[in-house]
């Protein structure tokens, strides 16, 4: 049995923040991992230029059942904090819209600097190891395939359920059942949804299109673009409502935000009577959607030959176009897991569970998930900042 101060479950984002904070308090730290590399999730990330934070972070762009559990964390390790930790290493970014930071070469910068910051601070990282059992008497006992460790503190950084590819497997959530914690019951989150059969035949064949739209779920709102996929919808504006959106939800999706369709449909009739509706929908939407549109709610004919009536019908449809998916498409698209470990059975200063001293939660595996665009990772660099001041 080796001994050490701290064993760290998962070298993910929260893992390795936690780690190397840990580690330069002078704590003796190992943070063991099942996978082959560390910070798989991170490298895939944005692109695979890592959306690391994002400039406006606050607690309103999480979810959890315990709303202000986030807070705390956000507040003592910003997104400020972790781009001066960017710059002292000389990882050059940019913003994209809505204050999303990108490095301006690769992910693997990001990794680089956690990698290095863990080494500077003497932490041990084990790779490719499988955790066999935990117990805990007056310290944890972890059975692994690398051997067999004893601790103080333990920290569960094991991630969610989402990209089973990657190697994310429930152990995070295992762990917290076995000591008692509390669960919200997870599911995939940001991720895209699954048309209904009479959608997906109307919609056949549209995969790769894309547009700016706004979409409405839940009273959340998001204007971004919208992607066509094989199976339904896709594209920032879709993940961002998946979040909030359940089962037997309708999404509202105005497909041409910041125009009045019925004005403008009004003035065309004026200015090009015999310009088709078709024509004049193609301006606006892509040529094989507007064919669609007429297939479905319209003739296609002379402007000047169609009621006004019908197009105020046609305006409302395509401001309000209604879909209610029929699920999404799981854990293997989706970018996180919403729920985890209930957060109301953890200390929101140092994410250390209520029910069993030296026992922390920090990350995905918690039931706080953040919007698209860099909120889940700065959740990861905040919790862990936090559980590694007091490991």
């Amino acid at each position: 049995m080796t001994d050490v101060d701290v064993i760290i479950i998962g070298a993910g984002a929260a893992g390795l923040m936690c780690a190397m904070e840990a580690g330069k308090r002078g704590r003796n730290v190992l943070c063991l991992d099942h996978a082959d590399r560390a910070a798989k999730k991170i490298l895939i990330s944005g692109g695979g230029h890592c959306n690391f934070t994002n400039l406006n972070i606050s607690a309103e762009h999480y979810l959890s059942g315990n709303e202000h559990f986030c807070k705390s964390a956000l507040a003592r390790y910003t997104q400020h904090d972790f781009m001066a930790l960017v710059q002292r290493h000389g990882i050059h970014y940019h913003e994209k819209t809505s204050g999303q930071l990108f490095c301006d070469k690769s992910a693997r910068e990001i990794v680089t600097m956690l990698l290095k910051e863990c080494k500077d601070a003497g932490v041990t990282i084990r790779l490719g190891c499988r955790i066999r059992r935990i117990k805990k008497d007056r310290f944890f006992q972890v059975r692994s395939s690398l051997g067999d460790f004893e601790c103080e503190s333990l920290v569960v950084a094991a991630g969610g359920l989402s990209y089973p590819g990657l190697g994310a497997s429930d152990l995070g959530h295992r762990i917290a059942r076995q000591f008692g914690l509390n669960m919200v019951e997870p599911r995939p989150g940001l991720a895209p949804l699954i048309f209904s059969r009479e959608d997906a035949d109307r919609f056949k064949g549209f995969a790769g299109l894309s547009m700016d739209v706004m979409v409405t779920c839940n009273k959340r709102e998001a204007r971004e673009s919208l992607l066509f996929t094989h199976h339904g919808l896709s594209g920032p504006a879709i993940l961002q409502l998946s979040s909030y959106w359940k089962s037997g939800d309708t999404l509202v999706i105005d497909l041409l935000p910041g125009l009045d369709l019925y004005e403008h449909l009004g003035e065309q009739k004026i200015l090009r009577p015999k310009t088709t509706i078709k024509t004049i929908l193609s301006e606006r939407l892509p040529a094989r959607l507007a064919q669609r549109i007429c297939d479905l709610w319209i003739k296609n004919r002379p402007i000047n030959q169609i009621p006004d009536k019908e197009l105020k019908h046609l305006s409302n449809i395509l401001h309000r176009w209604e879909v209610k998916p029929k699920g999404t498409e799981g854990y293997e698209t989706a970018e996180v897991t919403l729920g985890g470990v209930d957060t109301h059975d953890l200390s929101s200063k140092t994410m250390e569970s209520k029910k069993v001293k030296g026992l922390y939660f920090i990350g995905e595996v918690t039931d706080v998930t953040g919007d698209l665009g860099g909120f889940n990772l700065q959740w990861a660099w905040s919790s862990g900042y936090c559980a590694g001041q007091f490991v």
